[in-house]
This record gives C-alpha cells, structure tokens and sequence, in this order.
C-alpha cells in the first residue's frame, strides 16, 4: 500500500504507451509482441488498484487489438490464454458499476460524499475511554469461478476501494487522451515530464491522512495466513508490527466447507416458510455458493458445529491447509480486532472467544428479487456490496435498474441516504449503551462508514424478508450495536421506507406502519 510506487508504475507504464515504445517493432517479432502482452497485462492491474477506469478502458481495447493481431500474424503460436486475460477484464468491468455507470459515486471514501456536515461536530467532539487508529487491513476472497482480474477478485477490489481517500484530483478523472489513430484521438503534446508532474499532482493529495496499508491475498494456505512456518505469515506479521493503539480489519470472503458447496438444500418443516411474493431466490442452480447446513437453515446450531465449520480458501493439496477455523483467529483478539466475515457459514464465528473483537458477519444466503443477480460468480457478494456500494446493492437486491439517463433519480436517492447516515451517526455518537468495542474505533471514517452500512444493509434485509425468515437472510453483529438503530428502529425503518418509496420498489418490502 505504498502508494507512492504505485504511482510511479502508472506513470512509467503511461509513459510508455504515449511515447508508442512498441509501435517500431517489427511485427513479425514475437519475443516483443509477448513483451506488449504482459505490458498491457500490468499496466491495467496497476490502473485497477488506482482506480483509473478511463485508463483501464483504453487499455483493454489495445489489449484486445494486440491479441487480435497476434492471432493472425502468429497462426502457429498459440493465445490462449492471453484470449483468457481479456475475457476477465471485460467480465471483470461488466460486473463492476465504476465501469457500468459513470456518475455513480466513488467507492473510496470522499470527503465531499461521506463527511455529513450534520454530524461532524458529534463526531469530532466524541470521546471513548480508548481510542484506536486504523492502520492496518488484510483482504481475503475466494470463491470459485468468481469475478477476478489476475489475483484480484471483484469482492477484495471493491473492499480495496472502500478503504482508500479520494483524492480531490481523482474524482471523475480525465480521459486518456490519444492522437486521432484508428478512429481514437490521442494527444501527445507538452514534455513529458511536465505530463508526469501533472500526473502524479493528479492523483495524489497531500491534505489527504495516508491510507491504512492493506494486505491482498488471493487463495492463500491458513499456514500463509496465519500460521508460524518458514513463510512468513501475514496477520502474525502485521500484528506484531502493529502500532500501540492501533485496530486491524480483517475481511474474509469464502464459502463455507466443500462439503457444503455441491449439497443440496434440506427442506424440513422446522424451517422457515417461503415468501408468498417467491422473491426470495432459492434455485437449484446457485445453491452450490449459499447452501447451509440443516442446524443453520433451523437457526440452531449444536455445542460441536461452530467446530465442525470453517471458511474454504481454495484447493491447496492437503485439505487442512485451505480450512480456516474460528478459533484460528482468536491468538489475534489480543491485539484490537475489526473482523468482516463474507460466507454461508459466517456465524461460526459467533462462537469465537479471546478478547472482544467487533464482528459484522454476512447472512447464511443473499437476498434478491431477480434471480440472476444472486449468482456470486456474475455479481460478486451481496453483503460486501452492501458495505462498499449501498445504493448499488440495493437497485441490485430490488431489481431497480440503475443507469446514466437516472441522474437525477441517482443522485436524490443518495442524498436519502447521506441523510440518514448523517442521523444514524449522531444517533452512535450519543448512545449510552454503545459498546466500548464500537466506541473505540468510531472516530475512524472509514470504520464509521462501515458500521452505519452495515447498519442499512441489515435494515434492508429484514424489512425485504419475512420476519422467519431473518435467521437466514438477515446480518448480524457482536457486540450488539445500541436497539436505537435496530431494523425495526422508527430512525432507520423510516429511511429506508422513503428510499424504496423514491425508487417506487416499496412493494416488495415489510415495513412496520411507516
């Protein structure tokens, strides 16, 4: 997370793109052409990280132009999985609404969106017995056949994002500009220093506060993770060089156990009803990514199964070592602990001991009234989306469909919502009953804005599902925030009345009296 060398790649990478480095190459040299290749390869991860999507846009067509000419030059090599790389940009821009839908807001935190005015005095004047700085996150996703870019899932992309300040020069960023070539305008001009200098101004600002350093892994071994071995394990390491004072997030997005994946759902007449409105997905072709066991789909759970459950991190020869335990976490707890579990079997968690650590845990299913949209492997998860895109999440989970001709529809429904965080946040800031747990880290805004999101994405889901039905499709939280701003909270039911309302998809939700 340094960002500064990632600065300077975009900037050697553009370099080369403008100057066209590779445009004097013979075209029958294939060791360049490979060289172009992986070029392209880099400088379009490099610009994901930074979220430069007007970038990431021109390079993919160069990308695809390159592949396509070495396929017809090159007929004896084969481009197979270059052909493979270009299938997951576009797969990976499609699922993603920075790509999709240009006036929608940024993932990163932006202190023209996110700093609410009505709160920022409660904020600023509140004080915990103890007040810890987040310095540190850990970013894991897997999930099979999911939305990826290289290593990059869409789910640790889109929590990458939400954990970054938006710099003032960044928002809405200029295109690339090229020289009017093969139908694409390109613009060369000035040195290029001077085009470097303006860059690298671009997209830093230095009365931004540095971004917590972030840790992606993709698929790795629990050993990897978290164990003492001769690799160096990631959250060992990070804890021990972990500030006094300081919080670590932990994000984990995987399915529950193999064993889980291909079973089928088990029906039985202890478990809840289905919705009379059938909005609520249930097909046999995606029970593979949310299928729980029977003690889970009852909302009981026996001494043994909080053991008997863990988080699948992908195939990595012996099973053991893909298998991530709760009580695995629990040596961390004593350092301080945010911990974001994504999976079906989340609430295992519930069960961890050690110290207090915060605990915002994903629903056993997702929840959607289009069928398609549940399908992890197309749209990435719901419950992450909740907590890094809220209003996109919910058009998603309504089926409202959001599009650039809806600005003004877009931008009204924001404002609902940056209402009623503003009012969610001075709620927090005053309550009595706030645990110490939150109460430490609610002067981060990253961590604040999570908790408030978590807070709407909980509402959501309980006033979308039948009430027994909330055991399966419905979040939860350790500690327990205050009852003030509980689902059924007047504060918060109202909020989200009127912003289903606003997108006339009132219909298909459960509110009490609102």
């Amino acid at each position: 997370s340094e960002a500064r060398f990632l600065v300077e790649a975009y900037v050697f990478y553009e370099a080369i793109l403008k100057r066209r480095y590779f445009e004097g190459c013979k075209v029958k040299d294939l060791g360049v052409r490979f060289k172009e290749l992986r070029f392209y390869a880099r400088f379009l991860l490099v610009s994901l990280i930074l979220n430069r999507t007007q970038t990431v846009k021109v390079v993919v067509e160069k990308l695809k132009a390159l592949v396509d000419d070495c396929n017809a030059n090159f007929r004896e090599t084969n481009f197979k999985e270059w052909k493979l790389v270009v299938q997951e940009i576009v797969r990976f821009m499609n699922a993603d609404t920075t790509f999709t839908i240009a006036s929608a807001r940024p993932f990163r935190y932006s202190a023209i969106f996110d700093c609410h005015p009505n709160s920022v005095q409660y904020v600023a004047r509140f004080h915990a017995k103890k007040v810890l700085k987040f310095r540190d996150a850990i970013l894991m996703s897997y999930h099979r056949n999911e939305v990826k870019f290289a290593e990059l899932t869409l789910d640790a992309y889109r929590m990458l994002q939400c954990l970054e300040w938006e710099s003032s020069g960044s928002f809405y960023p200029k295109h690339l500009a090229e020289t009017k070539e093969n139908g694409v305008v390109v613009d060369y001009s000035g040195t290029s220093g001077l085009i470097d200098m303006k860059l690298v101004a671009d997209m830093t600002d230095p009365t931004l506060p540095p971004n917590p350093r972030k840790a992606i892994l993709y698929r790795p071994s629990v050993t990897h993770l978290i164990a003492v071995s001769f690799i160096k394990p990631v959250m060992a390491t990070i804890c021990e060089e972990l500030p006094p004072e300081s919080v670590i997030l932990v994000y984990l997005s995987a399915s529950g156990k193999p064993s889980h994946i291909n079973a089928s759902p088990v029906e039985s007449s202890g478990g809840p009803k289905r919705t009379t409105k059938n909005k609520l997905t249930s097909h046999n072709s995606l029970e593979q990514n949310f299928s729980s066991p029977e003690s889970h789909i009852n909302g009981k759970k026996g001494s043994s199964d909080y053991y008997d459950d863990y988080l699948w991190l992908g195939s990595k020869g012996n099973g053991g070592s893909s298998n991530l335990y709760p009580g695995d976490i629990i040596p961390f707890t004593r350092r301080p602990l945010f911990l974001v579990i994504d999976s079906d079997s989340s609430h295992a968690f519930k069960a961890e001991r050690g110290e207090k650590a915060a605990l915002l845990l994903s629903p056993f299913r997702p929840m959607f009234k289009d069928p398609f949209s549940a399908d992890i492997t197309q749209n990435g998860s719901q419950f992450t989306f909740f907590l890094t895109a809220p209003l996109q999440a919910f058009c998603q989970m309504t089926g409202f469909a959001l599009s650039d001709s809806d600005i003004e529809v877009l931008n009204n429904a924001e404002n609902i919502l940056s209402t009623a965080f503003s009012k969610w946040e001075v709620i927090l800031c005053k309550s009595p009953s706030l645990d110490l747990v939150w109460a430490q880290v609610l002067s981060d805004p990253f961590l604040r804005r999570l908790i408030i999101r978590f807070i709407f994405c909980r509402a959501v889901l309980s006033a979308f599902c039948s009430s027994e039905e909330s055991e399966q499709y419905v979040p939860v939280c350790l500690p327990q925030l205050p009852n003030s701003l509980s689902p059924k909270a007047e504060v918060v039911q109202s909020s989200v009345s009127q912003l289903a309302n606003h997108l006339n998809v009132a219909d298909g939700f459960h509110f009490d009296n609102t």
